[in-house]
């Protein structure tokens, strides 16, 4: 379709938001049609930057024909901070949704962008808490999230580049990287996925990940998010490549590897002794939030032999009441666990305290009062839904509350046999899995980073002088 004011104008037939006016160039020239969306403009530039000098006698009186208005605004006629010349309608639409007033003529349009400045402010991260970094977190305009993290880096090797995704919704999504820092390889591999993801829409951060990870049916999270920038700024700095999409209030950065949902923004806060030794906490939890529940079913139900004396005595004696199965306790507890943290976050915040408050209280006391289930059981899911708090990622935290389900159901037909195949199937998957190109459980398949990344314990700052060399672009040496 050609560009012509009458095709614009019945494009956007029905929408009422849908503003439209001819100007004369300065008040005697050429008719030149100007449109605009309300609300996504800001309605003052407009007129001051756009209208008011297309109207101005002294810079347009002399325009009599439009190819004169013409020459005269690709001149730099209209003041107007960001100007582009399209020629494709579909140039033109997506111009003006994304907040442009265009000035129309046929065959060719003129774009200001006068996006309105109306949006929710940067405020402190309510997910990812910062103690002694930054207090400012991604809202969800793309200048906005863009600038954050320019903010941070400086440096005209941080590179960007936009795409549109989404047929119907036309976001504008920014792949940044570091040019000499980041495989250059990967933020071509990035654009590519963006420019192929064929979806309607790019709404929720759901869409954005399946569409360009690796392995989308597996329930592990393959891109690293952030809603904070300084971490959005590290993340770029050891050679990952970040996107950011407009109108979704988190930064993504691949490639991501298992342990790096390990970590977190604070332990390059802290001294590096007590990150190292908060970090190895966060391992054993994984340990005992994946393995803890399907340890106790397998020994109380196929192996009380090797409890101790008196632990076995306890057990067997908590349990001389209770009318269901170590199994079927364990499981209902889980599950009864995953309903009150349903519940906590869905309800309004202090109701949803509230219901946790009864639910682990009263409920939880009265079930063992009652003989319903044993306070062993509780115990247990109790320290493993504990251990499930530390985690820093949330998808990490919903994967492996998957795989303890997994291993309590596998503990309950066949005992440790059980356990161990499941966590035979379960390595076998993460391994199984890469992340643009690299296997997602580096480092500890081996290879060349090993060293570098730090899995378990922070490095002391002057012993860690060079960047992943598994995703990094040539220059590998961080600090001197």
């Amino acid at each position: 379709m050609p560009i012509t004011p009458d095709n614009t104008a019945a494009l956007y037939a029905g929408c009422e938001d849908y503003e439209s006016r001819r100007v004369s160039a300065g008040g005697t020239g050429s008719m030149v049609y100007a449109c605009w969306l309300d609300g996504v403009v800001s309605g003052s530039d407009v007129a001051e930057q756009v209208l008011r000098p297309l109207t101005d006698p002294v810079r347009f009186g002399r325009t009599k024909t439009p190819r004169e208005t013409i020459d005269l605004l690709a001149a730099g006629g209209v003041y107007g901070p960001s100007m582009k010349q399209v020629d494709a309608m579909d140039d033109l639409v997506d111009a003006i949704g994304y907040g442009h007033c265009a000035l129309v003529f046929t065959g060719t349009a003129f774009v200001f962008q006068v996006k309105t400045d109306q949006h929710r402010s940067v405020q402190e991260p309510t997910v990812e808490k910062s103690v002694k970094g930054g207090k400012d977190s991604f809202v969800e305009v793309l200048r906005v999230n863009t600038g954050l993290v320019r903010s941070r880096l400086h440096t005209p090797k941080l590179k960007l580049s936009q795409t549109t995704v989404g047929r119907k919704s036309c976001s504008m999504a920014a792949v940044m990287w570091l040019e000499g820092v980041a495989d250059p390889e990967t933020p071509r591999e990035m654009l590519r996925r963006l420019e192929e993801l064929d979806t309607d829409g790019v709404l929720m951060p759901d869409t954005l990940e399946s569409g360009l990870v690796d392995a989308p049916k597996s329930p592990f999270p393959q891109l690293i998010h952030t809603e904070r920038p300084d971490k959005f700024a590290q993340l770029l700095l050891e050679g990952r490549v970040g996107v950011i999409v407009e109108g979704i209030p988190v930064g993504f950065a691949a490639p991501a590897f298992f342990p790096e949902f390990f970590k977190t923004t604070e332990d390059a806060s802290q001294h590096y002794l007590a990150a190292s030794f908060i970090r190895l906490l966060r391992w054993a939890s994984l340990v005992m939030t994946l393995l803890l529940p399907a340890f106790y079913v397998a020994v109380a139900t196929y192996h009380p032999e090797m409890l101790p004396t008196k632990l076995l005595l306890s057990v067997i004696e908590s349990k001389q009441s209770v009318p269901f199965s170590t199994a079927v306790e364990i499981l209902g507890l889980l599950i009864s666990f995953e309903l009150l943290q349903e519940a906590g976050l869905r309800l309004p915040n202090p109701v949803g305290q509230t219901v946790s408050i009864i639910g682990a209280l009263i409920v939880g006391q009265s079930a063992v009062e009652a003989k319903v289930v044993s306070p062993i059981a509780v115990i247990v899911v109790a320290l493993a839904g504990i251990a499930g708090y530390t985690m820093p990622s949330q998808d990490m935290g919903a994967a492996l509350r998957i795989a303890r389900f997994l291993l309590v159901v596998a503990a309950t037909l066949a005992g440790m046999f059980g356990i161990i195949l499941g966590e035979v199937f379960l390595i076998w998957h993460l391994c199984s899995i890469q992340s643009f190109g690299r296997a997602y459980m580096t480092p500890l398949t081996g290879g060349r980073g090993g060293d570098s990344n730090g899995t378990f314990l922070r490095r002391a700052p002057w012993r860690d002088l060079y960047r992943d060399p598994v995703i990094n672009g040539g220059d590998i040496r961080r600090r001197k």
